[in-house]
């Protein structure tokens, strides 16, 4: 009897050593002001609980941020469910840091860690999916859980589920100078990137102007053909006319302009051509 008295009077041990009894001083600092003894006693407080930030950064570790990295952020963490707590709400202070610091942890993930913007929600369906292939990978005999597999565990749509699965590819990017496994002599992800043609431009270009160009005057039509496809300068150009050079040069500006006007007229929606240069195969 004494000694089953003993042990029912005996405090239950907490479930973690790093939990410290700071009750009477969160009470303290919620009565005093502003000054020395009250930074002095909050940094007392928050050293007091270090080792718990420091157990919850640890359960983040091995995903691509260094140890040391993440207890910063929890303690920052830490930081703040000191500085928000209210003793007065008679909730204990472990049960409203956990919240506080593991959150603090994932805002670090999301925000730093990712390589590609990946919407929250995304993100969330990505953990499922993680953390249900490994939780079936024992009883799959190293098998890759399928779709179908991952919803019935998780609860998630199929549709869900392939997004998660797309998204765990974009946690790290791949550089471009990585070097491909299915090829030989240093091939990289580079070479296998196209290059933008500079002359797609001249084609949409010439196929816009191509109509206006039928419906010019045949002088005028000339004159452009002698000046961009025979490369004639307008002296040559009003010499070989017999007319002058500031008539050509009127001639040529005001027919650019009318085939660009002609072109916009047409296709709203479309960039208007460039006026033809130099050597531009504007037919």
């Amino acid at each position: 009897m004494t000694t089953a008295r003993v042990h029912r009077d005996r405090p239950a041990k907490h479930p973690h050593d790093d939990a410290p009894d700071t009750a009477a001083d969160f009470r303290r600092l919620s009565v005093l002001d502003d000054g020395p003894e009250k930074d002095a006693l909050r940094a007392r407080i928050i050293t007091a609980w270090i080792p718990m930030a420091n157990r919850l950064a640890r359960q983040f570790r091995n995903r691509g941020e260094a140890l040391e990295d993440l207890r910063q952020v929890a303690q920052l963490g830490l930081v703040k469910a000191v500085i928000r707590y209210d003793p007065t709400r008679g909730i204990a202070f472990e049960s409203f840091a956990v919240p506080t610091v593991v959150g603090e942890v994932k805002r670090h993930f999301r925000d730093h860690m990712w390589e590609v913007h990946v919407p929250r929600r995304v993100q969330e369906l990505r953990n499922r999916v993680r953390t249900a292939c490994r939780e079936l990978g024992p009883s799959l005999e190293d098998r890759v859980p399928d779709v179908t597999e991952i919803a019935a565990h998780t609860g998630l749509s199929a549709d869900d589920v392939r997004l998660g699965m797309q998204a765990l590819d974009s946690y790290t990017a791949l550089s471009l100078d990585a070097e491909l496994s299915s090829t030989e002599d240093g091939y990289s992800l580079l070479d296998t990137l196209a290059d933008q043609e500079p002359g797609f431009d001249q084609v949409i270009d010439r196929e816009a102007v191509r109509p206006e160009l039928s419906r010019l005057p045949e002088r005028e039509r000339y004159i452009l053909y002698l000046r961009f496809f025979c490369d004639m300068t307008q002296s040559r150009i009003a010499e070989h006319l017999g007319i002058s050079q500031m008539h050509v040069s009127r001639l040529i500006n005001r027919t650019c302009a009318a085939l660009c006007d002609q072109v916009m007229t047409d296709r709203p929606r479309r960039t208007a051509p460039r006026p033809p240069g130099p050597g531009h195969p504007a037919a």
